[in-house]
């Protein structure tokens, strides 16, 4: 998992936070994107016109896993990332 992580970090992928609104402000990675859940199905087109590969974060890595299967099932390329810690610590500070 780290090494697909580092691959679509690499090749330049946003990271798509999945969380409520409330755990995104008591922390998330700086500069990824804030989409709860929930509202996913409304946002594809938005989603899509990043025009960049994804990867899905949240608590634990549910929610992710959720928004990984429903974005990859609209042909965008998406892998599951997570706990947002786990990804955050890979992503480059500015």
């Amino acid at each position: 998992m780290v090494e697909e992580i580092k691959e679509y970090l690499a090749k330049g992928a946003i990271v798509l936070d999945v969380r409520t609104k409330e755990e995104w402000d008591e922390g998330h990675t700086e500069g990824a994107e804030h989409i709860v859940l929930t509202v996913i199905p409304s946002e594809i087109e938005r989603i899509k016109s990043w025009g960049k590969p994804i990867i899905a974060v949240c608590r634990s890595g549910g929610r992710s896993g959720q928004a990984t299967q429903f974005l990859a099932n609209q042909g965008i390329d998406i892998i599951n990332g997570g706990p947002w810690g786990n990804v955050d610590k890979h992503v480059s500070k500015k």
